[in-house]
């Protein structure tokens, strides 16, 4: 049975089944806790969290996943993968324990000519929770399971949460027995890779407290409402359906290990250590375009280091088989058209995913050869010195100054039997940057702090939004939170938090900025500072009461600020139109990658992966949209289905989440995006957008800021200003000026070379002075001695090199040392008849290194390096001087 077929019958059984039909969310959703989406109820978790009733009592799914604990077992173990599909079915306060079992027996073990997967019921097992009796009593009635195909097993197995206090419960885990050729008798208890878990049922009835029940801590209490979670491994099942021995053998997966044995000319099956290759490729493969597909792209933190990662040792493994050539687009193309019957954006998507891989693996393949090279040499030293360790210095400068990702220093080095010194290495890093990280904290609010909102929600339910027509409105306070904790009422001076029945107040989101404004009542006014949703449906206005004593109940007249909204409204109206503009340009591969909309400006984040946008196409497109402008279009919003935006061509944002309703903001044909923020009525109303920059930030991405309106004119007339002032003190016509300040600057620089040639021959003429002052040292020519101030870099190698050959044949050293900055740069050169004593230029330096706190190395006649001591230049000429007499 093809996979496809797996995932048709799924849904369809569920359906009949009266469960209601919901896509899978993107692999990035706003979850603090997660990079990707590693479960099928992540989407699910306001209604098992409570933050927001659930739409319908039944649902079914097909989630994509991306789990990548397990990434370096991956190729190396038949099991773990990085992407994976994951039916469910959930029920919210409907079925129970008995309907989710009586699901998933009828489902498993009915004919295939029936509509079934028809597995022998025979040689299915299940587990249980060690206490859960019930759970036994339901697949004995249900299945007819006996006793002995039915384990219990502890909560570290079969007990699930979300990992913080709220929800949970016991679980029950079906297993197919693959045959005693896979492994011992005695089920799963005994060999999970004989007795294979295809489904996991969920029965979330518990409120777990700070401690885990599966670890033996008891429940606080019982959910209210009882629910189900059940999650099938679709890539199981269909490598237990196909007849292949793992999941990399399966429909979707073996045409990528096919591609890559076309591309090497090796054989999947004919080298252990070739197989574990060719999975990782097929694995990384399909993992990584679904990444890119969900909107991520590479980069060196956060979920674009994982892609990167991913990316890059699919590529190192093809050149561990032999391929030189490009792939990356080859496998992508074969994971494109065997997963688009289920996921059909990949092909609508494709043209960005491919520029995507291209681009990193272009990128990756010049730091491959670079690195590699460097880390042979590493890994040589570290061999002839007998270690059994790589240095963290090494494995830094590979990662700071080449890019080599630490990750494949790691692979590279457990293969030529070395172990790297990471805690070494993780100083170094921790030393180069502050790694001040926006966590849980900086979103405003988590998961697990959220009970106070909730609890506001739960009794007044959510609140209703004014302000796409409304600035100002009466409105009730329904909740008052002071210092996280809920309060009756709150004086001057004191930080709240206000949560009114309805608004008009924007809550941040999407990248616009929250309004401020103020909350007036008959005695008191709270001025609001920001807006945020901590959790879905609610609006919580933060701010200080200025005046008065608010309660409460009390009624208020919220008042947005007019001019600010205005503003806002302005720059994100331009936002869309500049994303317009730039995919006119640019194409399609051109997606947005973020925003920010503030008063008077914007921040426009695309993926871009050919690189920098020409200054003569961000002139083009500044243009464009002015005219946009210009015409003045109508700029209309209105709700529709899901499916009829995507039949008009409304543009859907990468990592978001819609439901079956979605807003459209639409200019016509020129921009039709789904968004929900806050926008001008006619594009005339924006009056100027004046694009400002457009640079890089991160690999693939690139960032236009722009100002908009009032902010725009007034940027504009101060260019004008300046470029007057210029034009008169060059004496120039304003269109002259380029040519002018070119023909100055090019002036200018000759004269900084012809100062910098005289400084150097200066300084280089000391060479004479400096030899003819050679003091011996036990037969041994010494020249020790600060350089000429001004003497750095590669002008210092010179100068050791001219004063070596002034020294004739006698055995000789040279160190010349040049303060900078408070730190010092230094040179040693030998005479042939200097190394013929054993004086090597490289070893010299060990001698005097300590007293400049230096280091360095080189050959035996000529070594270099660094220190941050110039005030022990003194001590180390003398410990030099030592050393030769020793």
């Amino acid at each position: 049975m093809q996979t496809h077929e797996i995932v048709r019958r799924f849904t369809d059984y569920f359906v009949k089944n009266g469960h209601t039909p919901v896509p899978s969310a993107s692999l990035i959703l706003d979850d603090p806790t997660l990079l990707f989406v590693n479960a099928g109820m992540v989407q699910f978790k306001p209604y098992f969290l409570g933050d927001a009733p659930a739409p319908y009592p039944r649902a079914t799914s097909i989630q994509k996943c991306v789990r990548t604990g397990d990434i370096d077992e991956v190729g190396k173990t038949t099991r773990h993968n990085t992407f994976f599909q994951m039916a469910g079915n959930f029920s919210f306060g409907d079925y129970f324990k008995e309907g989710a079992i009586q699901h998933a027996w009828t489902l498993v073990t009915t004919s295939q000519d029936a509509g079934g997967y028809g597995f022998d019921p025979d040689r299915i097992w299940v587990t249980v929770y060690e206490d859960d009796d019930e759970a036994i009593a339901l697949w004995k009635k249900i299945a007819g399971l006996p006793d002995e195909r039915i384990q219990r097993r502890g909560g570290q197995d079969n007990y699930w949460d979300m990992g913080v206090p709220g929800p949970g419960g016991p679980c029950s885990e079906i297993y197919f027995d693959r045959g005693p050729e896979f492994g011992e008798e005695g089920g799963p208890v005994a060999d999970e890779d004989r007795y294979l878990e295809i489904w996991n049922l969920v029965f979330m009835q518990d409120v777990r407290g700070e401690q885990s029940p599966k670890y033996g801590h008891p429940p606080i209490g019982t959910l209210p409402k009882k629910n189900i979670d059940t999650g099938m491994g679709v890539e199981r099942v269909a490598y237990l359906l196909q007849g292949v021995e793992n999941v990399y053998e399966t429909d979707l997966v073996r045409p990528v290990i096919t591609r890559a044995e076309e591309f090497s000319g090796r054989r999947y099956g004919a080298s252990p250590q070739d197989d574990v290759r060719f999975r990782v490729i097929a694995d990384h493969a399909r993992s990584g375009v679904m990444i890119i597909n969900d909107g991520v792209t590479p980069s060196n933190e956060g979920r674009g280091y994982v892609l990167r990662r991913l990316l890059r040792r699919i590529v190192r493994s093809a050149r561990l088989l032999g391929v030189r050539e490009p792939v990356l687009r080859s496998f992508a193309e074969v994971v494109r058209d065997e997963m688009a019957p289920t996921y059909p954006e990949l092909k609508t998507n494709f043209e960005r995913i491919a520029a995507v891989v291209s681009a990193e693996e272009e990128a990756f393949l010049q730091t491959l050869t670079t690195g590699s090279r460097i880390f042979d040499t590493a890994v040589a030293a570290a061999k002839q010195r007998g270690a059994k360790v790589l240095p963290g210095e090494d494995a830094f400068q590979l990662h700071d100054t080449y890019g080599f990702p630490i990750d494949l220093t790691l692979e590279m080095a457990a293969e030529a039997g070395l172990d790297v010194d990471q805690e070494r290495f993780r100083a170094l890093m921790q030393e180069q940057r502050e790694r001040a990280k926006a966590d849980a904290k900086a979103r405003k609010v988590g998961h697990g702090d959220g009970s106070v909102y909730r609890a506001v929600l739960d009794r007044h339910g959510s609140t209703e939004f004014l302000g796409y027509t409304m600035l100002e409105a009466e409105a009730r306070i329904t909740g008052l939170i002071v210092e996280g904790v809920a309060q009756p009422a709150a004086t001057t001076g004191q930080h709240v938090e206000v949560v009114l029945d309805r608004t008009p107040f924007y809550a941040e989101s999407g990248g616009q900025q929250a309004d401020k404004g103020f909350l007036r009542g008959a005695s008191f006014t709270v001025r609001v500072d920001d807006v945020q949703s901590p959790v879905p449906g609610l609006r919580v206005h933060r701010g200080v009461v200025t005046e008065g004593e608010v309660s409460l109940d009390a009624s208020v007249i919220a008042e947005v600020d007019h001019a600010r909204r205005a503003a806002i409204a302005r720059a994100h109206t331009a936002t869309h139109l500049v994303h317009a503009g730039v995919r006119n340009a640019l194409g399609t591969s051109a997606a947005q990658a973020g925003s920010l909309n503030a008063p008077g400006r914007l921040r426009f984040d695309f993926t871009s992966p050919s690189g920098a946008v020409s200054p003569t196409a961000l002139a083009e497109i500044e243009d464009e949209i002015n005219t946009v402008l210009q015409q003045n279009r109508e700029v209309e919003a209105y709700e529709t289905t899901m499916d009829e935006a995507r039949r008009i061509g409304a543009i859907a944002l990468f990592g978001e989440k819609y439901g079956d309703r979605v807003r459209v903001v639409d200019m016509g044909e020129y921009s039709r995006e789904l968004c929900g923020g806050t926008h001008v009525g006619r594009t005339g109303e924006i009056g100027l957008i004046k694009v400002l920059s457009e640079g890089s930030v991160g690999s693939g991405v690139r960032r236009v800021e722009a100002l908009v309106g009032l902010d725009a004119f007034r940027h504009v007339s101060t260019e004008h200003l300046l470029v007057t002032s210029l034009a008169d003190q060059l004496k120039a016509k304003p269109e002259e000026l380029p040519d002018r300040i070119a023909a100055l600057t090019e002036r200018l620089r000759q004269a900084e070379r012809d100062l910098e040639k005289v400084r150097i021959d200066a300084a280089l003429a000391s060479a004479g002075t400096l030899a003819a002052g050679a003091e011996d040292v036990d037969g041994v020519a010494l020249v020790a001695a600060e350089a000429p101030s001004g003497v750095t870099g590669n002008d210092l190698r010179v100068l050791a090199s001219d004063v070596r050959s002034r020294l004739g044949n006698r055995p000789g050293v040279v160190a010349l040392f040049a303060p900078t900055d408070g730190k010092v740069a230094f040179v040693v050169a030998t005479t042939p008849q200097a190394r013929d004593r054993g004086l090597a230029a490289g070893q010299l330096v060990r001698t005097f290194a300590e007293p400049i706190g230096g280091r360095g190395g080189g050959k035996p006649d000529l070594a270099q390096g660094g220190g941050s001591k110039p005030d022990g230049i003194p001590a180390a000429i003398g410990a030099l001087r030592a050393a030769l007499r020793g």
